[in-house]
């Protein structure tokens, strides 16, 4: 026991690019496993949407800004013992080095626990990595540490382009890439050197083309070591590994090679002195047996969830342990709760992981993949084959399969597939396979342009040939086919029949899906551990109980849109089903969450969420009760489906959730409620879009139905921008007037009798951006308390009316006064976890506790009033998107959020969230730049004068403006792209920060509002 500990957690803050819900996976495993161990746990992370920020998580919860002075002020209040820092990525290593520098932690005799800060350096630090390799006798591609162009330059004249830029101290490569040509790696080093907390690149001769490969490695003080999982991407060196499809454990290299590769990172591990967990990247050359050393994490990496949840060995939790200064042969398996630790998992499948992309939501963005990460999530499966498991993650991914590539591909052009597959898109291993469909290329040719092994384009081709050898009267073939990885749909739309034919005729010949255990031993040894995968190949494993069950439905991969408040959701939405006595099923595919977490629910499936595949689970374990309001719209969108089929959606209809969703019902339902909404109709054809527009007149706005992140949403001002439109649209859409008017949302929990609005929130950007995108304060600062009292009973009415239990959400815009409904969210929110830490209420488990049919008396009667604001503030990953524009508007493009606390409504932190935007306010000497600044304190004008890099902030409102706004943000600059926020940026300069407070005491100031 370490009863005389008190540890500090850093978190990792925001969702970012290259840096997402994968840290709040492993940073609540080493807070629950610090507890477990009897130490006093107190955390820091800036993230309200995460299951680590909750209550129950750690001992003492800090929700700040992710800087020195809020660490420093934390530390001197609670005078920690110990501090663990690799359980949250980058945001948390390079704290932690700041803390050391600045000397907090000798100031307050704070040991680190774990790996050292010297250790981290050696990993992090490009040029003592290099000298540390160098020492170790392991090979580096050629190289030099730059810190100045001019270095750059003399690196060049002896090695010439292409070459690769790796800034120091970055997350996901930010600021990284390859260049071709020598102005390409003046630019890009130029970026590195500005993305770098040290200023500082690692400059190498580019070896893209190699094999990329992982090696997962676990070292306890005591120097035992063990390999957890060895990974491969597809992609050659050149793509990031969180951009390429993965495969676990390794399948294309000799065993000789393997046994090179485990040695050599056994022998970096041990001489750098990790302890805990350890990410080693290695290049292998594509025909001689040699290889480089790419890269060490000596920390929990995004790598290591993907390699607990492909083996089942909870890296994090025993890395955790290990820091206390456990033994790794010491520490029990808690999956096989039989082998020790020291064990190596053994895999009895293969796992796939396939990333998922924002591109979808702006098809103007730069597809191309290279150094920096532009995935935002990922989709993982299992299976016995490499064509099973990579149809399992592509369909998870939510990628278009019809029936294996999507349907443009069909007949596109050839150049326009050869441009994905040279570009290195995204969408190149689909364009391989209607490549070789269309009989345009051959596996040699593919492999010699592309680099990729024949092994994996061997997949592509037997997946093309069952497609071409399908035969529904044959039961071989139809095995075949599902052992590959084929639905039901899918071999419908191969033979052009009903996919009810296929399913009758699988069920003639007895073929049914077998479900089987992850228990890291290959079954070598037993395990109680319920977490399973689908297959069509052995017996199943799975036994149903007849305990009264629900299954529980995830949310998949994150997506902008889609983050990780619903895994949060999903996590309490399972505890408190257990808590009222039921036994939990958990589907979800995404290896990043604590949903997936094999000791959340009762019986864990990481399987796709597609129809499919989510029926043959509640076949399997014969479950009719299925939760979908938890799981985002990804759940949402199988309601209607699962219904059909008998199973009951607890709290909801599908019909309710299409009411809802669907906008013309939608309408119909406010009309008879005799509330309000904007002015706006559904319309089926150009024709019918002509009669409605000239109706509404401009600004209006068209928006489908069943949509994540605002997708495939447009505010136009003119004709002209309807006619720019007018190619790319869909029908049906709903064309609505545009109010500019300001926004408010209200979370609710309804049992049917009592409707409960916790708290009011308030949008600081005028209506027209996005909610995910906007700045809200908890409660109003500027709304009457007369206004408040009247959206929460439209709320009230709408709960009575709504023929839902459970969470729902609301939106509103006001104008003048008059308050009209934008929409109604028939699931919880991605605002729900923040009202709940805000106001201090279980509010899942009300609604689990209604949604299943109880009458939760504990419902209060009416909204808190609250003595402080929370602000909760938009984070963008912009600047990896290529091409993508900073403005907000209707389409969603934050990817994670921040909360701050304030007296008055006003929070520095909303643009200082961590020490480089804070360090970025504090040295920049022009405040504010753009047109319509000119009146503004010591603002400038937009004009060829302005120095982006002295600058804090942007301002820019004007379309004609994309290519300036490009600009700030490579120079670091923070871009307002709202007249609204840029007013409330210039209202916080005079105000102080608040103290540091721990989460429990700004729930319990609270009283009831009347």
């Amino acid at each position: 026991m370490q009863d005389n500990k008190k540890v500090m957690v850093i978190g990792s803050g925001p969702i970012v690019i290259g840096q997402a819900a994968e840290f709040d996976y492993s940073g609540t495993q080493a807070c629950q496993t610090l507890r477990e161990a009897g130490c006093e746990v107190m955390l820091m992370n800036s993230n309200p949407a995460t299951i680590m920020t909750d209550p129950s998580t750690a001992d003492h919860i800090y929700i700040e800004a992710m800087t020195l002075e809020k660490a420093t002020a934390i530390i001197k209040r609670e005078r920690p013992t110990h501090l663990l820092a690799t359980v949250g990525g980058q945001t948390a290593l390079n704290l932690a080095l700041s803390l050391e520098e600045a000397g907090v932690l000798d100031h307050y005799k704070v040991k680190l626990l774990g790996t050292s800060l010297e250790t981290i350096r050696d990993g992090e630090d490009r040029e003592r990595f290099k000298q540390r390799m160098l020492e170790l006798g392991q090979p580096l591609p050629i190289s030099q540490t730059i810190e100045t162009l001019a270095e750059l330059e003399g690196f060049m004249e002896t090695s010439g382009v292409p070459l690769v830029i790796r800034p120091a101290f970055t997350l996901g490569g930010t600021g990284g890439g390859i260049a071709e040509t020598k102005a390409e790696a003046r630019a890009l080093a130029a970026n590195g050197l500005q993305a770098s907390p040290i200023s500082q690149c690692l400059v190498e001769a580019s070896i893209a083309g190699y094999k990329e490969v992982e090696y997962e490695v676990m070292r306890d003080a005591f120097d035992t070591t063990i390999i957890v999982c060895n990974m491969e991407n597809i992609d050659p060196v050149g793509v990031h590994t969180g951009d390429s499809v993965v495969f676990a454990p390794i399948q294309s290299i000799s065993d000789q090679m393997n046994q090179l590769l485990r040695t050599a990172a056994r022998e970096i591990v041990s001489a750098l002195g990790v302890v805990g967990g350890c990410n080693i990247q290695f290049a292998i050359h594509p025909t001689e047996q040699k290889y480089y050393v790419i890269e060490v994490n000596p920390r929990v990496s995004r790598s290591s969830a993907l390699a607990s949840k492909a083996t089942g060995y909870p890296i994090a939790k025993l890395a955790t342990r290990l820091a206390l200064g456990e033994r790794l042969d010491d520490c029990i398996n808690p999956v096989t709760k039989e082998t020790m630790a020291s064990f190596e998992p053994t895999m009895d499948y293969i796992t796939a992981k396939v990333p998922c992309f924002p591109f979808d939501l702006f098809p103007e963005s730069d597809r191309a993949l290279g150094t920096q990460m532009k995935a935002t999530g990922e989709s993982m499966a299992m299976g016995k084959t490499l064509e099973e498991a990579l149809q399992k993650a592509w369909r998870g991914a939510g990628i278009e399969q019809a029936p294996l590539y999507p349907r443009w591909m069909k007949h596109a052009d050839t150049t326009e597939l050869w441009n994905e597959v040279k570009q290195i898109t995204d969408r190149r291993l689909l364009a391989i396979t209607a490549l070789l469909d269309r009989k345009e290329t051959t596996l040699e040719q593919v492999v010699e342009l592309t680099q990729i092994q024949p092994l994996f384009i061997t997949v592509l081709e037997t997946l093309l040939s069952i497609q071409e050898t399908l035969d529904l009267t044959s039961e071989d073939s139809l095995l075949k086919a599902k052992r590959h990885g084929f639905t039901d749909q899918q071999i419908a739309d191969v033979l052009e029949v009903p996919v009810d034919s296929v399913q009758q005729k699988r069920q003639e010949f007895g073929i049914q899906p077998a479900f089987q255990m992850i228990d890291t031993c290959a079954a070598e040894f037993s395990s109680p551990t319920p977490y399973f995968y689908g297959s069509w190949s052995g017996q199943t494993e799975v036994t149903p109980s007849t305990q009264k069950k629900v299954t529980v439905l995830g949310a998949g991969p994150i997506r902008i849109g889609q983050g990780i408040e619903f895994d949060y959701c999903s996590v309490h939405a399972v505890r408190a089903l257990q808590k009222r006595g039921y036994e939990t099923i958990m589907i979800n595919n995404n290896p990043e969450t604590v949903s997936t977490d094999f000791e959340v629910a009762d019986r864990l499936y990481v399987e796709p969420l597609t129809l499919e595949d989510v029926v043959h689970v509640l076949e399997a374990e014969d479950c009719q009760e299925v939760l979908v309001q938890f799981g985002g719209q990804t759940a949402i969108a199988l309601a209607a489906e699962l219904e059909r089929r008998g199973y009951h959606l607890l709290g909801t209809t599908a019909d309710t959730i299409d009411e809802m969703e669907n906008r013309d019902r939608f309408y119909q339902f406010l009309d008879r409620l005799d509330i309000a909404h904007i002015p706006g109709q559904e319309v089926s054809s150009h024709a019918e879009l002509a009669t409605v527009v000239t109706q509404l007149g401009y600004p209006l706005m068209i928006r489908p139905s069943y949509v994540i992140g605002g997708k495939g949403m447009h505010r136009l001002k003119t004709a002209a921008d309807l006619e720019a439109l007018l190619p790319a649209l869909s029908f049906p859409v709903l064309v609505d007037a545009y109010i500019e008017g300001k926004e408010f949302e209200v979370d609710c929990i309804s049992d049917g009798i009592t409707t409960y609005v916790p708290i009011i929130m308030e949008q600081i950007e005028a209506a027209g951006v996005h909610s995910g995108d906007s700045t809200m304060i908890l409660p109003p600062v500027s709304a009457a308390l007369t206004l408040q009292d009247e959206i929460e009973e439209i709320a009230k009415s709408i709960g009575q009316h709504l023929a839902y239990k459970g969470a729902f959400n609301i939106q509103f815009v006001v104008k003048e006064k008059n308050i009209y409904v934008l929409e109604i969210n028939p699931r919880a929110s991605r605002t729900l976890p923040i009202v709940a830490k805000v106001t201090g209420q279980p509010l899942l488990e009300w609604a689990v506790q209604a949604a299943s049919g109880q009458h939760v008396r504990a419902l209060p009667g009416q909204r808190m009033s609250l003595p402080f604001h929370a602000v909760k503030s938009p984070i963008f990953s912009t600047l990896k998107l290529r091409h993508v524009d900073p403005m907000t508007g209707p389409v969603m493009r934050s990817t994670g959020e921040t909360l701050q606390w304030t007296s008055t409504g006003l929070a520095k932190e909303r643009f200082a969230h961590d020490e480089t935007t804070k360090t970025m306010m504090l040295n920049r000497t022009l405040r504010i730049a753009g047109k319509g600044t000119e009146g503004w304190a010591d603002a400038v004008p937009l004009d060829n004068e302005i120095d982006f890099d002295r600058c804090q902030v942007f301002f820019s409102i004007s379309e004609e403006e994309q290519a300036q706004r490009a600009l700030a943000l490579t120079k670091g600059v923070l871009v307002i792209t709202e007249q609204h926020l840029a007013q409330y940026f210039e209202s916080i300069q005079k105000i102080d920060m608040l103290p540091v407070k721990p989460l429990a005491e700004w729930m319990t100031r609270k009283e009831q509002i009347k």
